[in-house]
């Protein structure tokens, strides 16, 4: 069966990711593009690297035919992608690459993104999308939620430690580095070549950044009382790619051990041997996380570092992972692409 495949916010580099990815799927035929201000427009015009594919012309979101449709991946804007959602077929299962349907909480989603819930409902249904997880749900769903992509980083490096209870949950420090197609596609003047490169800056900084919601919600309901991590996210002048260093009190060989068990028989999650340490090199373009713990000079404490790339196993990646659970695919399938090296 060829499944038939809507893009909703195609022009932006999460659609175009969806576009690449899904180019090599054996099982998904996308059938309809959209992106409201390249509307008229061909892929290729608006993303050259992606000339070569026989796509859709990108069309408005109300011009679009969902009869035949069996998944959209709603890549929209925050607060757009509900009141898009709200608006879609029954039938239509929904990979949702927004922020909008990640909290579970309406008061939370306002606290974070400073509006409030349009669609309580539909966040109420929505399934979190961090797939190692959450894959009974995911299966199941009609609605799934990606998660952010610095959230996603942060909670592989952490998740099966806390679940174990192998490390002091009052003692959790996460230091982020990001790349800046993680800011989107829209014109920013601190994101101009001439303002981003040859350096590197902080910010968020304080406990203010958006995806702290997703640690806290996350995070507290594995250890079933409240866990607050400390998180410091930096922007690099580069295109691709996170790096989470995290600083926990725990044995160095207790916690290798502990991620050993819990990722042994997940395709894209690897660990690495003691000592070694991760770079977002060794993961561009790909679906991979690389995870390493090196044992502290000071006793008792533990580095985790996780490096994945933000567009494809953060973002896009993750949500070809969802859709193709959703569709009763391969897990692996399109996705199973090797990272770009150098």
């Amino acid at each position: 069966m060829t499944h038939k495949i809507a893009i909703l916010g195609a022009s932006g580099y999460t659609g175009a990711e969806l576009v690449r990815l899904i180019a090599t799927h054996p099982a998904m035929q996308i059938t309809a593009l959209s992106a409201d201000r390249k509307a008229g427009q061909s892929m290729g015009q608006v993303f050259p690297h992606l000339r070569h594919l026989d796509l859709p012309v990108l069309q408005k979101i109300e011009d679009l035919d969902f009869t035949d449709i069996n998944l959209v991946f709603c890549a929209l804007p925050h607060k757009t992608s509900q009141d898009v959602i709200s608006t879609l077929p029954r039938d239509v299962r929904i990979v949702d690459l927004s922020a909008d349907f990640r909290l579970r909480d309406a008061a939370e989603y306002e606290k974070w993104y400073g509006n409030p819930h349009t669609a309580t409902a539909l966040q109420r249904e929505a399934v979190y999308g961090l797939t190692e997880f959450y894959r009974d749900q995911i299966r199941s769903a009609r609605l799934v939620a990606g998660t952010g992509c610095n959230a996603a980083t942060g909670q592989f490096a952490l998740r099966p430690l806390i679940a174990a209870g192998v490390i002091d949950l009052d003692d959790i420090i996460i230091d982020l580095k990001t790349g800046v197609s993680g800011a989107g596609r829209a014109l920013r003047e601190n994101l101009l070549h001439a303002e981003l490169s040859e350096g590197s800056n902080a910010y968020a900084v304080g406990g203010t950044h958006r995806h702290l919601g997703e640690f806290d919600q996350e995070f507290s309901a594995i250890a079933g009382r409240p866990v607050q991590v400390r998180f410091t996210p930096h922007l690099l002048p580069a295109n691709r790619g996170i790096l989470a260093t995290v600083y926990v009190s725990g044995d160095a060989e207790e916690i290798h051990d502990t991620f050993a068990a819990a990722y042994e028989q997940e395709p894209f999650v690897t660990l690495l041997p003691m000592g070694e340490t991760p770079s977002t090199h060794h993961v561009r373009g790909s679906n991979f996380v690389h995870i390493g713990v090196t044992g502290d000079r000071l006793p008792g404490k533990t580095v985790v570092t996780a490096a994945l790339d933000n567009l494809t196993k953060g973002s896009s990646g993750q949500a070809l992972q969802n859709a193709n659970l959703m569709l009763g695919e391969d897990e692996t399938a399109g996705l199973m692409l090797a990272p770009l090296f150098p």
